[in-house]
Parts: structure tokens; C-alpha cells; sequence
């Protein structure tokens, strides 16, 4: 049995290992990462700091967090908070490998990387699909339609708040999630290296 209800604070620790029990195209990442925290840090954290009112979790029978979906209504506001509040103390935390060639980072630097460097979603994007998402399951939580009824509720919320189109990422090599994402709706948007845009227009 499962509760879907809006996230707490309570829920940042459970985020942060659900953020990294699926931080591989969808499976277990935890034997990848010496840092049990640095993806959390980057795709649940500012999530649930800036954005609550955006974040809905499932909630099994015995408390426990098993799934969560996480949004932002304004994706180029919550970039420019994030470089102002966010990553600062990050940057203190996790060194800058800008000095070591790509090819021979562990990915906690490559989490670092983007730490230093965070991507900004292009301005022809947002002005379309400005909004964007994450969403992550563990096995237990997958099927019976508890991915469909987060990204629904999430949806709405977004649309309350009238917000023009979602878009999300994807890696290239996660065919299910692309699966899924296509069936609410998403459409291809385009491809980079090892991942794939998708968006939803939302009015």
C-alpha cells in the first residue's frame, strides 16, 4: 500500500537515497559514488529547499519513502537561486577537477564538475517548456500506475500555478523512462550525448 502526499523536510534523507538507489539510468548507483550525498546534492536537495510546494512523494505502508517526483515552475529562477544560495557551500565542500581530463574522472567528480559548472537550460527551451522535473521510483514502488499518479499530480500542480510546459531529461540509454515519459504525452525534443530532452506543453 501506498500514500502519495506532498514532501516534508522530514523526507530530505530518504530523497537522498532514493536519488542514489536509482542514480544509474534508473538502478542502484550506491556502489558507484564514494560520496553517498554529492547526487543528492544536485538533483532531490535544492528541489525540496526552493521548491516544496513542487515535491510529492509515495509513502509505503510503513512510513518509508519508496518514490518522488520533483519540480520547479521557473526553470531560470531557480538557476539563478541556486548559484546565488545553493552552490556556494557546495563549492567549499566538493574541488573543482576542472585540472583533470574528463575521461579520467570517478563520478564524483563529474558530480563536482557540475557543481562548479552547473548547465543552464537554453533560452529557447524555457521559453516554451520553462518549467522542468525529476522523477525516481525504487523497484517496489514501480508499476500499478504510482510513476503516472506522481507525474499527475505533479502536472496539475504545475498547471494551478500556470506554468506553459514541462521538459525533463533523460539518459539516452534509459529506454523505459523514454517509454514512459511518451506515453503521458512527452515529446522528443532533442538529443546531446548521452542524454535526451523531452517536453509537455501544459495550456
Amino acid at each position: 500500500m501506498f500514500t502519495l502526499r506532498p514532501a516534508r523536510e522530514t523526507d530530505r534523507a530518504a530523497l537522498y537515497r532514493i536519488c542514489l538507489e536509482t542514480g544509474a539510468s534508473g538502478q542502484d548507483a550506491t556502489h558507484l559514488y564514494a560520496d553517498p550525498l554529492i547526487l543528492g546534492h544536485v538533483y532531490a536537495g535544492p528541489y525540496l529547499t526552493y521548491a516544496p510546494e513542487f515535491a510529492f512523494v509515495l509513502e509505503q505502508a510503513g512510513g518509508e519513502v519508496a518514490g518522488y517526483v520533483l519540480g520547479v515552475p521557473d526553470t531560470a529562477a531557480f538557476e539563478a537561486t541556486l548559484d546565488r544560495e545553493w552552490w556556494p557551500p557546495l563549492r567549499e565542500l566538493y574541488p573543482d577537477p576542472a585540472g583533470i581530463p574528463h575521461a579520467e574522472r570517478t563520478p564524483d567528480q563529474r558530480i563536482a564538475h557540475l557543481i562548479h559548472h552547473p548547465p543552464r537550460a537554453p533560452q529557447d527551451l524555457l521559453s516554451v517548456y520553462p518549467a522542468h522535473l525529476h522523477i525516481d521510483l525504487l523497484p517496489d514502488a514501480q508499476g500499478g500506475g504510482r510513476g503516472r499518479a506522481l507525474m499527475t499530480t505533479l502536472l496539475d500542480a504545475l498547471r494551478e500555478a500556470g506554468v506553459a510546459g514541462v521538459h525533463l531529461g533523460v539518459g539516452e540509454g534509459n529506454t523505459r523512462a523514454q517509454g514512459f515519459y511518451r506515453h503521458l504525452g512527452f515529446q522528443e525534443l532533442g538529443r546531446a550525448p548521452g542524454s535526451v530532452t523531452f517536453g509537455l506543453p501544459l495550456t
